[in-house]
């Protein structure tokens, strides 16, 4: 290198005036500095301190630092990087290889320093006919040519949907409405999973890509944000659900199975069904209740005894085991009720269809006559395939009225179904079972307006719980007498406080929580054993098939004994499934006490000046001054930290200080006269 070669350097400068060569620079060498080292100046005048490593090109020729702008312009018209196909057409076939004076003459017929410098500035931009080997560049083969060149178009158009999504969300933002395309979807999906899962979300890349191009904090708080300011997530978005495994909507294939089974039925295993249509039969459900799956009957027998009678819906009329209605109802394994609304097990066409129990049509079920004696036990009980006609649909305050208003006129069967609950309720507690009445909160969530009712346990609702039971009890003493696999529950007996230690609690919620708090989760198996608090020697559940998948399996396996067939399900396969099933519902109960907390606070919340009664239950941390109240009026458990001694039992007035759903966090202070 000599003083006065004009040389190309490379630069990270982002001065504008730069950026016609992408950041190349050329000097003129003016002396050199030190032993390898070369001062150079460009055409402002300024003064760069050049390795030999850093120059990518030197020009041949001697020239000043002011003629670097005439050199550029020179060679600028040249700049064509389509000229290069030509060349590289005309080296592919015998892969010869050019340094850039060759490939000037090639191109312009002219190997002068400008058009040299032009085409050296061709090749080592190319990036899809030539690559550098050596000193020369060498042609790419056909084959590489036309990779790159998919490469290069699938980038284009990514860099088209990237653009044309960015568009959208912009126009969105504004206010406009827009029309999402299929490219969106993945990119929306992974802000989705984002704002859902955080840190352990797979594929951010995407979400952090768009939060960032919009300006927006790279968090999941800054998703879901964005996801509710695009409007395709509400404010209440429910993270609780998105964070679990419940599958929200039914496949098209269990969808299109649901229109054929309506259009055409399935034949019916049991066509020999006892007709019990001239019997009336009671349903006693909430208003909001849509799936009816249980009814009520009593039948006077010549004998002067009467039959207790309980009708289960029959879902397993319409669904096959290892079908695609029983293996998504099997994924599903319950239906999941929430303040917005439920999660069906079963789609709503079949569920509230021709599954339940509707009044005034004859419908398939399963019944239960059950004799029982002066003491309340099961005195005589069978179970069969049948027909009915639910006559009332009634809700459980129609009822509460009806039995407590003046008797049931007309309605002796009512009358006299109630009567035998009351004393079947007295002969558990003879068997020791144990009764925990805490008052439980039904929150709802409409148009954003929420709504909470507390649920004492009224008299219809304790008629029908002990029916239910009923039924269940003797669902498993059939299963267990002809040893049939199916989900028995049963509940390890509880170590209880003693008398003495009970009477010192208040009677009432706290002495009730101090119960709660020492039983045992009761548990599915295929083995019968006794439920403690219940007071039975053996249960099961089986009165809702519609809404719990372990209910249908006894379903299955009864209905198969009954008709003399082979069971649908081995004891290993009912094992198996009992245990997948009772995952699946501990996730989905999970999900619908979170969520019903997360609106039980949003209702506080958007109720500062509301001054609560609340009833202090017992402690949970005492040295952190840390307990659990009861809103009274809204059936509410919630932790308070308290400022003074208070004890059990004592009742506060107090007022939400500071709530927060979305981040659990609830604090109340206490309102004094």
């Amino acid at each position: 290198m000599e003083k006065g070669t004009l040389v190309e350097f490379r630069t990270n400068s982002e001065n504008p005036a730069a950026e016609w060569l992408r950041h190349r620079r050329l000097a003129v060498l003016e002396r050199p500095e030190g032993k390898k080292h070369w001062i150079a100046i460009d055409d402002r005048g300024q003064s760069h301190t050049l390795h030999p490593r850093e120059i990518t090109y030197e020009v041949e020729g001697s020239y000043k630092p002011a003629e670097i702008k005439g050199f550029i312009q020179q060679v600028e018209p040249y700049l064509d990087p389509s000229s290069l196909e030509v060349a590289w057409e005309l080296l592919v076939e015998d892969g010869e290889t050019v340094n850039p004076s060759e490939m000037a003459l090639l191109l312009f017929s002219d190997q002068s320093p400008p058009l040299s410098y032009a085409a050296h500035w061709l090749l080592s931009e190319d990036k899809l006919y030539f690559k550098l080997k050596g000193n020369r560049y060498e042609p790419r083969s056909k084959t590489q040519v036309a990779e790159l060149k998919h490469q290069m178009t699938m980038e284009a158009q990514r860099q088209r949907e990237w653009q044309g999504f960015i568009d959208r969300l912009q126009q969105r933002l504004a206010g406009e409405s827009v029309e999402w395309q299929a490219g969106d979807r993945p990119r929306l999906e992974a802000l989705e999973r984002f704002a859902v899962l955080g840190e352990e979300a797979t594929h951010r890349a995407p979400a952090l890509e768009t939060l960032l191009h919009l300006k927006r904090p790279e968090t999941p708080q800054a998703a879901f944000q964005l996801l509710v300011d695009l409007g395709l997530w509400d404010p209440h978005e429910n993270l609780f659900l998105r964070r679990s495994q419940i599958p929200i909507q039914f496949p098209p294939k269990v969808l299109e199975v649901v229109q054929n089974r309506l259009a055409s039925p399935p034949a019916d295993l049991h066509p020999d069904r006892l007709d019990l249509t001239h019997l009336k039969v009671y349903t006693i459900d909430d208003e909001s209740t849509c799936e009816i799956d249980d009814g009520l009957s009593l039948e006077y027998l010549p004998d002067g005894k009467q039959r207790l009678w309980v009708h289960i819906a029959d879902p397993t009329r319409w669904v096959l085991p290892g079908d695609e209605l029983d293996l998504e109802a099997r994924r599903r394994s319950t239906t999941v009720y929430l303040p917005t609304g439920m999660v069906p097990m079963f789609p709503s066409e079949l569920a509230t269809g021709p599954m339940s129990l509707r009044q005034g049509q004859i419908c398939c079920a399963l019944s239960f006559g059950i004799i029982l004696d002066e003491t309340g036990a099961i005195a005589d009980y069978s179970i069969h395939t049948s027909h009915i006609k639910a006559t009332y649909r009634l809700t459980y305050e129609d009822v509460d009225e009806m039995l407590e208003l003046g008797g049931v006129q007309g309605e002796s069967e009512l009358e006299a179904i109630a009567e035998w609950a009351k004393l079947r309720q007295q002969w558990r507690q003879s068997q020791g079972a144990i009764s925990i009445n805490m008052p439980e909160s039904s929150i709802k969530v409409k148009d954003g307006e929420i709504t909470i009712d507390v649920l004492h346990n009224s008299l219809a609702r304790q008629v029908v719980a002990e029916m239910m039971i009923l039924a269940g009890e003797a669902a498993a003493r059939y299963g267990q007498t002809h040893n049939i696999p199916i989900p028995f529950r049963n509940q390890p007996q509880p170590e209880l406080p003693s008398e003495e230690e009970l009477l010192l609690l208040p009677a009432g919620p706290v002495r009730s929580c101090a119960i709660r708090r020492c039983m045992p989760r009761s548990e599915m198996s295929i083995t019968p054993a006794r439920h403690a608090s219940l007071g039975l020697e053996t249960y099961t559940q089986v009165t809702s098939p519609i809404r719990r998948y372990s209910d249908l399996l006894a379903h299955f396996q009864i209905k198969a004994h009954l008709r003399g067939a082979p069971l649908p399900f081995s004891a290993e396969e009912m094992q198996e499934l009992t245990l997948s099933v009772s995952t699946t519902v501990q996730e989905a109960v999970l999900v619908e006490r979170q969520t019903n907390r997360y609106w039980g606070l949003e209702f506080l919340r958007r109720s500062p000046n509301e001054i609560w009664h609340a009833l202090m239950l017992r402690w949970l941390r005492e040295q952190d001054n840390l307990g659990l109240v009861l809103l009274e009026d809204l059936g509410l458990e919630l932790a308070m930290r308290f400022t003074r001694s208070v004890y059990p039992g004592d009742h506060l007035q107090l007022r939400v200080s500071h709530a927060d759903p979305r981040q659990d966090i609830i604090h109340f202070e206490e309102v004094t006269a």
